[in-house]
């Protein structure tokens, strides 16, 4: 998994209370269980008309916001159900930070083991934030990990909490496997302890 550390990009403004999964990557397009090709389906009822054509009042279709990698929505972000697809799909199409007052607590921790970093602030800051996303150009945030610091355009400053062992993950792009890997030798010390205690389990002496 690719670290996060220190981010700059251009902040795309969803202003939406209860964004959910099935808004974020719709049902149909759950078939596949590849992480990559799902940026383009990514909002996809927002983004689209029904003959294909993008709908050009949808921010990530405007020209300022197409590749934006910061993405300010309002309330309950990632609400509905419990899809890995939606941070699949933001992180397809570019996505690496969300920013809301509140998320959905399976889409949260899903977010950290795809490399996504979900921010939580106040109303007051996320006021303050989707003003600057919504500068379009000129709407770049810098998001840095390690410090806890979002900074505008202005150079402004909003702070956020984050658990420690969610920040660590992230700052070294550990998934649930990365993790694992961690204690390859303290694996490897174990396996070769059980084929030395025990040869005669089915299977163990060729593990």
């Amino acid at each position: 998994m690719e670290k996060f550390t220190t981010l700059t990009g251009v902040a795309a403004p969803l202003n939406m209370i209860n964004i959910d999964t099935d808004m974020i990557i719709p049902k149909q397009f759950l078939k596949t269980i590849k992480r990559t090709g799902l940026g383009k389906n990514l909002f996809a009822e927002m983004r689209y008309n029904e003959d294909g054509s993008e709908k050009p009042d949808f921010v990530l279709n405007q020209a300022a916001y197409r590749k934006a990698e910061i993405l300010v929505a309002d309330d309950n972000f990632g609400c509905g159900s419990s899809r890995e697809h939606a941070p699949w799909a933001l992180l397809d199409f570019g996505i690496r930070c969300v920013i809301s007052t509140s998320f959905a607590d399976i889409f949260y921790n899903n977010c950290f083991k795809n490399g996504i970093l979900p921010i939580t602030v106040s109303k007051e800051d996320l006021d303050k934030l989707m003003d600057d996303a919504e500068r379009g150009a000129n709407a770049t945030l810098t998001v840095d990990l390690e410090s806890q610091t979002i900074t505008g355009p202005d150079g402004g400053e909003v702070t956020f909490e984050l658990d420690d062992f969610k920040k660590e993950c992230l700052l070294n792009g550990l998934d649930d496997v990365g993790l694992t890997l961690r204690k390859e030798t303290v694996i490897d010390d174990f396996e070769a302890k059980l084929n030395a205690d025990r040869p005669w389990v089915p299977g163990v002496a060729t593990v």
